[in-house]
């Protein structure tokens, strides 16, 4: 599957795509949850997460899917299904939007639009019509994205990390 519309090309991720990827995680995890500096904490998060190494395990996995806009110079967001996950509360699919990020640079470009799009067709071919997915609860432009999206919220769960937690909302698709 490779889609394109207007200035926009989709296609699955490949195993060379996982430097990139968690590349991408990077930016996106600093820029969206650290907004008032970086410290060891989240610092040593991230460097033991989102690591190419782990880009890699998700896609050698059958129960993960991967889309990815790639642009001339490179992959500018990509979207991460994980099939067979039931949501944390709340009703819906056993099927999670695990990952939807975007660099902020080309966030107004449609990408996000187009690669839940995508996302959600991947969903409908796994037979989920109603996947869920989690946020932070104060990321307001996230929620709002997904909301005009058809999702809605149907929890609240919890991110940890080591031994503190974060609300997420857990939103279901409901076209």
């Amino acid at each position: 599957m490779v889609e394109q519309a207007a200035d926009i090309t989709l296609r699955p991720a490949c195993p060379e795509d996982a430097s990139s990827l968690a590349a991408l995680s990077i930016e996106v995890w600093l820029g969206t949850y650290l907004r008032r500096g970086i410290n060891g904490f989240f610092a040593d998060y991230v460097f033991a997460e989102l690591t190419p190494q782990r880009m890699a395990a998700h896609l050698a996995r059958d129960s993960e899917s991967i889309i990815v806009s790639q642009n001339a110079e490179g992959i500018d967001g990509f979207i991460r299904i994980s099939d067979g996950v039931k949501p944390p509360a709340g009703p819906g699919s056993a099927v999670e939007i695990a990952t939807l990020y975007v660099q902020p640079r080309h966030q107004v470009r449609g990408l996000g639009q187009a690669l839940l799009q995508a996302g959600l067709q991947r969903c409908t071919d796994l037979g989920a019509s109603h996947p869920w997915l989690t946020t932070n609860s104060e990321n307001t432009s996230a929620i709002g994205f997904y909301q005009r999206m058809g999702f809605e919220i149907t929890g609240r769960t919890h991110f940890q990390v080591q031994d503190q937690s974060y609300p997420n909302e857990v939103l279901t698709y409901r076209p």
